[in-house]
């Protein structure tokens, strides 16, 4: 099983494909088989890197208090450690809000940037959400458990964490984001924001989808996802 030591922690990836290199950022409590539906298409044109976050999958698990802006450092470690010098990154949801720390703190290794079910900054509805998902995982006593009593009943609608409005005019990579049509948390009314703060970015809504195009309509992110990808690679 590969795995490296970066940022202090050992962290667990997958390699599959061939071509230029590839990070796939997982969502929240979700390891990298997350990305089971992309990684055999986008393989045919790139080196997929899978990663588990800290905290999740078989990465290590430290005490202490996690943030997107550390799992971006984490990643920017783990690919100097795994030897890739500069990729295109995708994430979803807490992916998304990590991948725009990387792409704002640690610009040189990003060659384009994939936002799914991103967001600029929390709104008071967001926030809500996530102290209610925050309580529940405390009650349960596993962030799994709340993923899959809390999370998968709106499931494929919520968003995440925050990502810091801030940083979103650091970024210079080559970036498409995208929104489910039907997603109520980390809807199209970010859209706004985020295409205002960061310049030249693309913005694709799926339709008949609400938090998780990955998994509702599967070729059609596929295929999207993958003419953005190669317009930007080469």
């Amino acid at each position: 099983m590969p795995t490296v030591e970066a940022n202090g922690i050992d962290i667990y990836y997958e390699t599959q494909g061939e071509g230029e290199p590839l990070v796939l950022i997982p969502y929240l409590a979700a390891d990298q088989a997350c990305y089971a539906f992309q990684v055999a298409e986008y393989a045919k044109h790139f080196t997929c890197f899978s990663v588990d976050l800290r905290g999740a999958g078989l990465s290590g698990k430290p005490e202490g208090h996690y943030t997107t802006e550390l799992f971006a450092d984490d990643l920017a470690a783990f690919m100097q450690a795994a030897g890739v010098d500069r990729a295109h990154v995708a994430g979803l949801s807490l992916g998304a809000a990590t991948g725009m720390w990387l792409a704002a703190k640690h610009s040189e290794r990003v060659a384009s940037l994939s936002l799914h079910s991103a967001w600029d900054s929390s709104d008071a509805f967001l926030r809500v959400v996530v102290e209610g998902w925050r309580v529940m995982a405390q009650a349960l006593g596993s962030v799994t458990d709340m993923v899959i009593q809390g999370i998968f009943p709106w499931c494929f609608t919520p968003g995440l964490y925050a990502a810091r409005r801030g940083v979103l005019g650091a970024i210079r990579a080559p970036t498409l984001i995208t929104f489910g049509q039907h997603d109520m948390v980390t809807s199209t009314r970010f859209a706004g924001p985020l295409t205002t703060a960061i310049p030249g970015a693309e913005v694709v809504v799926f339709e008949n989808c609400s938090h998780a195009p990955i998994y509702e309509d599967v070729d059609g992110f596929n295929e999207r996802t993958l003419v953005f990808l190669r317009q930007h690679s080469g």
